[in-house]
């Protein structure tokens, strides 16, 4: 019924019991809604779910300084036993940091190069779409030009105006 692969087990295996839950336990059934409406204890969980979703999202929305691994670390020291708060990694992990990593390092430049990359690319536009349509220009207003002195006083004098000026 179910195929796990070996590469993602655990990823695997919890998506499965999440889907055999929400199969069996829908939170749109009447008696689900009914229980959560009459059960004090589990509105408070539900409430509390809530909450820690909240947190989740707003620790994900909002940038946070390097020493965040540290203050949490330092918390979850803070409820072991004292022999264990005590110990030479325990100090190691009251006092670690991430390493930034380079796009992090780098990403105080990142709009000024994106500015500098789109003038350089606009740059490069004007001036082949320029310097070509100014030539078009030239050449068609040059054929406009010989056609009305054509036509106004004869092909012969025209072409001997157009091929001594150019």
């Amino acid at each position: 019924m179910w195929v796990v692969k070996k590469k993602n087990y655990c990823r695997q295996l919890k998506d499965i019991m999440y889907q055999l839950l929400t199969d069996r336990f829908d939170v749109d059934r009447h008696w689900v809604r009914n229980h959560i409406a009459n059960c004090p204890r589990c509105q408070r969980r539900i409430m509390r779910l809530g909450k820690i979703e909240l947190a989740i999202s707003l620790l994900k929305s909002q940038p946070h300084n390097l020493d965040l691994l540290m203050r949490a670390n330092t918390q979850a020291i803070g409820v072991l036993k004292h022999s264990l708060r005590t110990t030479t990694r325990a100090e190691h992990l009251r006092n670690i940091r991430p390493e930034p990593g380079i796009l992090e390092r780098c990403s105080r430049y990142k709009h000024p190069l994106a500015n500098a990359a789109a003038c350089i690319a606009i740059a490069a536009l004007l001036k082949s779409s320029a310097f070509s349509s100014a030539q078009t220009f030239e050449t068609k207003s040059r054929k406009a030009v010989e056609h009305y002195y054509a036509s106004q006083v004869g092909k012969d004098i025209a072409d001997d105006i157009f091929t001594t000026n150019a």
